[in-house]
């Protein structure tokens, strides 16, 4: 594969992985959602339509993907968050499905069935980079935080969390609103990437697949979906020429292998930690014991 190959699939990673940051962002909270890739459609055919028929500047699209992501994630979290478990994934999963009809019917908007042709202005590193390094940016001063350790107890144990004085709906609130500005954001850069939108770009299957990045990277670290996205894209990329017609089958052998001997993915902090210990120790600290859990001490 040639370095404009490579390139166009390194950039197809960075928007991936933002797709991959969002959905980490509602589990870091313990919510399954796929609301993401409807975040992101919407977005994106906003602001095709805000630049196609209001004249505005592709840059707004940024604008546009983060607030209209935002709000979407607000709205969502108040309609979803009264349910538990597999109903509130399945519900995030029916909104993709009325996302597709959505865009079928509004022709005026979305352009129906043939979809829409959108600038290619934000479709360059220089934005995906940019974008990608903010919301890790955001996350990892967040993973410290209040925020932060309420969020890991509130997906251990809501319960627990709630015993502690936290409100595990107001975190998983927020955590909705960071997928949704996530997802709207990455939505805007994917659409101006392949400089076209229609009705299967933001479907199922795309959420499956960037689960697919979270799980394999490692849902427990922001760091964890970013490499699985990349791994992602880039593998099948990588088998598909010694291998040829045989490199879906492969990819999916190695992903199961890896899932099956790494079930906490790739970046494992847990593993890492494990491996960090003092040769000769003769017992194990707290902090040892408690290795791969996030403490939360009340005020």
């Amino acid at each position: 594969m040639n370095i404009a190959a490579w390139s166009t699939t390194l950039q197809f990673a960075g928007v991936s992985a933002l797709f991959a940051l969002s959905i980490y962002a509602s589990l870091w909270t313990g919510v399954l959602s796929l609301a993401p890739v409807f975040f992101g459609a919407v977005s994106s055919f906003t602001f095709g339509w805000a630049v196609l028929t209001l004249g505005l500047p592709p840059v707004t699209g940024i604008a546009i993907g983060a607030v209209g992501g935002g709000l979407l994630g607000i709205l969502t979290a108040f309609l979803v968050l009264r349910l538990d478990s597999h109903y509130l994934a399945m519900a995030t999963i029916a909104l993709v499905l009325i996302g597709r009809v959505l865009v079928i019917n509004l022709e005026g908007f979305t352009g129906g069935a043939a979809g829409m042709l959108v600038p290619g202005d934000l479709g360059t590193w220089f934005w995906c980079l940019g974008c990608l390094a903010l919301a890790t940016f955001v996350l990892a001063r967040l993973r410290g935080s209040r925020f932060g350790l309420a969020a890991s107890a509130v997906r251990e144990d809501p319960a627990v969390a709630q015993s502690l004085g936290i409100a595990p709906r107001t975190v998983q609130l927020v955590g909705f609103v960071l997928s949704g500005v996530f997802g709207g954001v990455a939505g805007v850069l994917q659409s101006s990437f392949l400089q076209y939108i229609g009705p299967d770009t933001f479907y199922t299957h795309m959420g499956f697949v960037t689960l697919a990045a979270v799980v394999l990277g490692g849902a427990y670290h922001w760091f964890g979906p970013v490499i699985g996205a990349v791994v992602f894209t880039a593998l099948p990329e990588l088998l598909r020429g010694p291998l040829g017609e045989f490199d879906d089958i492969v990819t999916g052998l190695l992903l199961i292998l890896i899932i099956v001997y790494l079930p906490r993915g790739l970046v494992d902090l847990r593993r890492f930690r494990m491996l960090r210990r003092r040769p000769g120790a003769t017992s194990e600290t707290a902090h040892e014991k408690a290795i791969g859990k996030e403490a939360v001490v009340p005020e």
